[in-house]
């Protein structure tokens, strides 16, 4: 059946009628929408659109990140024929999700794009949609966290990063990718108590209340525990799931602006991810991809990864509040 819809199949992205089912193109051809999803901008009907904040200004090291979106798209060509390995749900199957495509802003004025993020995931929501971001740097979880909680109320939120980003910055007129969670807690966005930050081997002065579980002990306990401590810190209330993808070692993931060692091996990540079905996760996002510093494609595949582990919980989530 693949070899047959390989002969014939191409560009999936623009040319499916519905949203539903894996696509069998040649995953090194063909035009790229995540997971081979419908790109559109109609969001009638549409259950989770991932959409991409290409966004790097923010950076305090290694640009790049604005090339994220594109590349976690092409990479996620490799999932497209299967269901996801792991999960009891399949979103591209049991549920309509589209690609949503990139948000339109002028990067000859950084200034602007916080609010032009913002109105865009909200305008995700407000068509009924989960929004499943794709960025750019850590910078861009403060604005499509402003229009989720707008919608959901005060948030957990679940972070898998090397950095805290909780730095102190009291000026409003700006926000770089370490003090985003800072400014989100201020705001009263995220639920300190609630939320529970994953991997972190940098020191930060204040966790502001956020519960940290740092790479050593992620190491020493094994993901099995991690995820039982998540789940008992966040509840039943709604949470977003951020993924910093220099959570993971350098080994497994070069291609990002602030690499540290002594990070998690992909393996733990996606068992932590996995064990975390059943949480009110209502949106996500995955940053911090920065091809130009990755010739192998390591990173971007693992941002794939990981973006569609956030679908598949995501998609847990709905099915089951709507049954």
């Amino acid at each position: 059946m693949a070899l047959e819809d390989a002969r014939t199949q191409v560009d999936t992205a623009l040319s499916r009628d519905g949203f539903r089912g894996h696509s069998f193109e040649n995953t090194f051809a063909g035009v790229p929408s995540f997971l081979r999803r419908k790109l559109t901008k109609d969001l009638s009907g549409v259950d989770i659109a991932v959409t991409g904040l290409p966004f790097d200004q923010a950076v305090t090291n290694r640009p790049g990140a604005r090339f994220g979106p594109r590349a976690i798209r092409e990479a996620s060509a490799l999932q497209s024929p299967d269901p996801p390995y792991g999960w009891a749900v399949d979103p591209m199957c049991d549920l309509d999700v589209a690609d949503y495509g990139d948000m339109a802003f002028d990067y000859a004025r950084p200034d602007t794009f916080a609010a032009a993020a913002e109105a865009h995931v909200a305008g995700i929501l407000e068509a009924g949609a989960a929004p499943l971001c794709l960025g750019g740097d850590h910078s861009v979880s403060l604005p499509a966290i402003r229009a989720v909680a707008a919608r959901h109320g005060p948030l957990a939120l679940i972070q898998f990063d090397a950095h805290t980003d909780t730095w102190a910055d009291e000026d409003s007129a700006r926000t770089d990718h370490g003090t985003m969670f800072y400014k989100a807690v201020r705001e009263g966005l995220i639920d300190p108590a609630r939320s529970v930050q994953i991997g972190i081997r940098t020191v930060t002065p204040d966790p502001l209340g956020i519960r940290i579980i740092d790479a050593p002990e992620v190491h020493a306990r094994g993901p099995g525990w991690v995820a039982q401590a998540v789940r008992e810190t966040v509840g039943a209330g709604p949470a977003y799931l951020s993924f910093d993808i220099d959570a993971l070692d350098p080994a497994f993931a070069p291609g990002t602006g602030t690499p540290v060692w002594g990070g998690l091996a992909s393996w733990q990540a996606a068992a932590i991810l996995r064990a975390l079905a059943g949480l009110a996760v209502v949106a996500g996002d995955v940053v911090e991809v920065s091809p130009p510093f990755d010739t192998s494609g390591a990173t971007a595949i693992a941002g794939a990864h990981a973006a569609t582990e956030i679908l598949c919980l995501i998609a847990t989530w709905r099915l089951g509040r709507d049954r």
